[in-house]
């Protein structure tokens, strides 16, 4: 009898569906396509898929309103019983949906002199609080700062990148009090 249980133990559930025993590569052909998704409770989606969790196989859809709006909506992995394609997406389309969860460009355009001041003024502040930082790139346009860390234009928080969090955090934190101080010094001049 213990053979039959461990033999038991091996079998794939039977609520586990084609869809979560598929592999990240199958997953692959179905981004950037309008699908249907069939889940439990009788329930049928439709929208462009966005991405595939590679854990739970939890799917993700976008919907693009007429206002400008895209509805996200996230279908489990484990109530999905059927995906089917409906239609591949056009270039525009491919496009908007890799930038979904991007910031949107600045609305506010800066001229090269109002980027150059911008550059500088951070620069000699971080300096002056005894923080490493250097112009790099060739267009001498990033700021990089303890050699850990990159500011790019127009230099904001969301500008910053590093592979350490605890630095980024802490830079965005500096760079955020720094913007607010600028902004005071505008309007009330000393």
């Amino acid at each position: 009898m213990r053979t039959r249980r461990f033999a038991r133990c091996e079998e794939v559930p039977r609520d586990m569906t084609d869809w979560s025993n598929k592999s990240p590569l199958e997953w692959q052909d179905y981004l950037n396509k309008e699908v249907k998704v069939s889940a439990d409770e009788k329930n049928d989606y439709q929208g462009w898929l966005v991405t595939v969790d590679p854990v739970s196989a939890s799917i993700v859809l976008a919907n693009f309103q007429e206002d400008q709006k895209t509805l996200i909506r996230v279908i489990m992995g484990h109530a999905v019983q059927e995906v089917q394609v409906v239609k591949g997406a056009d270039e525009a389309t491919k496009d908007r949906l890799a930038h979904l969860f991007t910031p949107r460009e600045t609305t506010i355009p800066y001229s090269k002199e109002d980027l150059e001041k911008k550059k500088l003024s951070l620069k000699n502040w971080l300096e002056q609080n005894n923080i490493p930082v250097a112009v790099q790139g060739e267009s001498h346009t990033v700021l990089c700062v303890a050699g850990v860390l990159t500011i790019d234009p127009p230099y904001g928080p969301e500008n910053c990148s590093s592979a350490n969090e605890i630095i980024l955090s802490r830079v965005q934190g500096l760079l955020q009090g720094f913007l607010h101080n600028q902004g005071e010094t505008m309007l009330h001049p000393h």
